[in-house]
Order: structure tokens, then sequence, then C-alpha cells
């Protein structure tokens, strides 16, 4: 291996941990590879990667098994607009669904949740441009706290939501571990260099 290649899902900030990979490796690069999408499987399947940052669920099996290893969990954020009644809400207590139920939500939330009042048909859109939507009043968006972190406007708000969080995980191929992976591994859960898996 020239290099170990880390692709990491749109949010996650593996910055710290290149860091420390470049302390204790620096015969062996890192580079680390932004994926556009929060898709992120096939960046190990067809060999781009070498591991990956992403958020859970991601299929662990098929079409060859992952080592999945779970690093911490992200608080979802509601986005709206800054004129919408959230803004008045406390930021600190999460917001109840109940008082969603009559919103459009512009993304499909992964966990199926969805408001009880008739949808509209939002066509598929990246995360980035489903806050721009929210920001001109048309509908509200449930999303990790880091991505609304990271597409931040103005023009809008965000408020925590009583929603399970989301867990962002460390993957790799099993048929590709080597100590390499393993180093890593070590790493992004802290251990320091020579101590024992």
């Amino acid at each position: 291996m020239q290099q170990l290649r880390v692709a990491f899902a749109p949010g996650v900030t593996p910055d710290k941990w290149a860091r420390a990979w470049r302390e204790r490796h620096p015969r062996l690069p890192i580079r680390l590879l932004p994926l556009e999408q929060d898709a992120p499987r096939a960046v190990l399947d067809d060999g781009t990667a070498d591991m990956l940052l992403a958020r859970l669920p991601v299929d662990l099996d098929s079409p060859s098994p992952l080592h999945c290893v779970r690093l911490y969990d992200e608080v979802p954020v509601v986005v709206a607009s800054s004129e919408h009644f959230l803004a008045a809400a406390d930021a600190d207590t999460p917001i109840d669904l109940t008082e969603l139920d009559g919103e459009q939500l512009v993304l499909p939330h992964p966990s199926g949740w969805t408001p009880k009042v008739e949808q509209l048909d939002f066509p598929p859109m990246s995360v980035k441009d489903a806050i721009e939507v929210a920001a001109a009043g048309t509908g509200v968006v449930i999303v990790p706290m880091s991505l609304a972190r990271l597409y931040h406007r103005k023009d809008v708000v965000q408020r925590p939501v009583d929603l399970p969080p989301t867990t962002v995980a460390l993957l790799w191929r099993r048929d590709a571990d080597s100590d390499v992976h393993q180093d890593f591994v070590g790493v992004v859960r802290g251990r320091r260099p020579r101590s024992s898996r």
C-alpha cells in the first residue's frame, strides 16, 4: 500500500485523525477523499478508497462483507427559514415531532418519519439544495447537526428535534484487512502508538 485512502461523508471531519496518522506514519501518506453524497459504499467496492467514514445504515454484507467500527452519534436538527415559528423555539430543547405535523418535509428522513399533513412530491436533491428550499420557506429538512453546520446559511435556523441520532462509523472491506487498517482504527479510537488492540 503506497498510501492510505480514506473517504468521508459530508459533514464528517477526519482532519484530527489525518494529523495523528501523519505523525505516526510519516512514510505512509494519507489521502482524504470527500464524498459528494452520503451513499458511500461504492468507494470501497470499486477500490477508490481503503477505508470510509460514513453514516449508518450501510449494507455491511453485500456485495462483500465490511468491518464496521461505530465512532460517534450525531444530534438530528430541523432546519427551517429564519421566518419560521421554530426560530422562536429554545435552541437547546428538542422540538417535539407533533409540532412538525403540519410541515412539508423537503428530504425524506432515513427513519421513515413523515409529518401527518399530505406531503408534496419534492424531486430528489442534495442536502445543500434541501436547506436552500427550507430557507425559501417551502418546507423543513431534518439532518444531522454536522450537515446543518456545513451548509449553514444566514436565512435559516436549526433546532434539535426529538428523533434518534445518526451514527458515524469507520468501514472497510473484510477481505482487505491489514495492519495498516488496524493502525488507522487505533488512531480514530484514540489509542497511543504501540498500545495493544
